[in-house]
């Protein structure tokens, strides 16, 4: 089988891309490792910006999210027992972000995809990529039992940071950039209305705490806890009671409580490899960048580099010029490392390293008082968390 675009991974990343390169005309093929059932379940990312649900409707996946995302014109810091609220739409032109879940994201792709779109294959295991600097490149896979291979004019490794497509690049052309916290978040769903109408961002003597949602029926919060826990360690009752510990604020305000259906612990990192592409090979979201979660940007970057992608494409169908293609790890990495350092300096700010020294924790609580009272602090965390313009 031969292909104009391989994209390995049907994850948001690898079926977005699928679904800009059918309305531009240009065939394509997806490869998933999981079945859809995993795809349709599996928990990530829950914060939209912008640009992201700009694109998603262009593209007709919008439908859904319109009728069932939530819109927010913001968050709400917690720290010394007071609450900042920063208003994105006041700050930032009018820009705002989604609560809609990337499991929500995949299924709409999906449907699209299997409906008018091209090939998605599930349960395909792609096992390497050949020949990167050829125009002929080859991705060998099993599927169904059977060894297959796709020859492509290109490939797109969308296959997270675990995915084979980064291997393509040789080893002494990458560059890698790394960052691990000494700190993980302990992750629940609950079926309890949320606590807030918004997302709260709750720094803490006792560590840091985030209260979001992924329905106004489920509730979504994470506490900051060391590496290693084992969240079967953690009751229900002493989550809920350390929750309220570290969202306590001097005024009325109360947490509910309810039922929790699943708990995990997630590590926290931050990743960058460079370049994102080689020859005829190219890399888009995990597979390139990592980001800790606490600026709500990891899906977001991965569908910024698909648009740019997508473009590339299309702008090489429509005038046989690669030079948009050529530029296409320079033209991401710069927002790539813009959305590392707010992702940093939202996960160092918030958070409450074991070795902190009371030094340390008033620089926190400095800045984040200086966020409350410089307007222009507060428009660059609004500018950054809603999403800077795609160019």
């Amino acid at each position: 089988m031969h292909t104009t675009v391989g994209i390995i991974g049907g994850g948001p990343a690898g079926l977005l891309l699928a679904r800009l390169l059918h309305n531009s005309g240009i065939d394509c093929v997806v490869l998933e490792s999981r079945d859809r059932a995993y795809v349709e379940a599996r928990q990530r990312a829950g914060i939209l910006e912008q640009s992201t649900v700009d694109v998603l409707r262009a593209s007709g996946a919008g439908e859904r999210l319109d009728r069932e995302g939530l819109v927010h014109d913001g968050i709400e810091l917690r720290w010394d027992r007071k609450a900042h609220r920063i208003d994105f739409p006041a700050l930032t032109g009018g820009r705002r972000v989604w609560v809609y879940a990337q499991t929500e994201v995949c299924k709409d792709l999906i449907a699209l995809q299997l409906k008018d779109g091209a090939p998605l294959l599930f349960e395909a295991q792609v096992r390497s990529v050949e020949g990167p600097d050829t125009d002929r490149p080859v991705i060998h896979y099993t599927h169904e039992g059977q060894d297959k291979t796709l020859t492509c004019d290109y490939v797109v490794g969308c296959d997270g940071f675990h995915g084979v497509a980064r291997n393509a690049v040789p080893a002494g052309v990458q560059k890698t950039y790394e960052r691990l916290y000494p700190y993980s978040w302990l992750g629940i769903l609950a079926d309890v209305p949320p606590s807030s109408d918004e997302l709260v961002y709750a720094h803490s003597p006792r560590g840091f705490a985030l209260l979001s949602m992924r329905s106004p029926s489920v509730s979504r919060l994470y506490l900051q806890v060391p590496n290693g826990t084992d969240p079967a360690d953690w009751s229900d009752e002493r989550i809920w009671d350390e929750l309220d510990a570290r969202f306590a604020i001097d005024g009325d305000w109360t947490l509910r409580r309810g039922p929790i259906t699943s708990k995990g612990v997630l590590p926290m990192r931050s990743f960058v490899t460079e370049p994102m592409s080689h020859g005829r090979v190219f890399l888009a979201g995990d597979a390139a960048h990592i980001v800790p979660p606490t600026g709500a940007k990891g899906l977001n970057l991965a569908a910024a580099d698909v648009i740019v992608l997508a473009r590339a494409f299309a702008h090489l169908k429509d005038t046989g010029s690669a030079e948009l293609l050529d530029a296409y790890s320079d033209t991401c990495l710069k927002r790539v490392w813009r959305a590392e350092h707010f992702s940093y300096f939202m996960t160092t700010t918030l958070h409450t390293d074991p070795d902190q020294s009371p030094f340390d924790t008033q620089l926190q609580i400095s800045q984040l008082d200086r966020i409350a009272n410089s307007p222009h602090a507060a428009a660059e965390l609004a500018e950054n968390y809603a999403g800077l313009h795609i160019g």
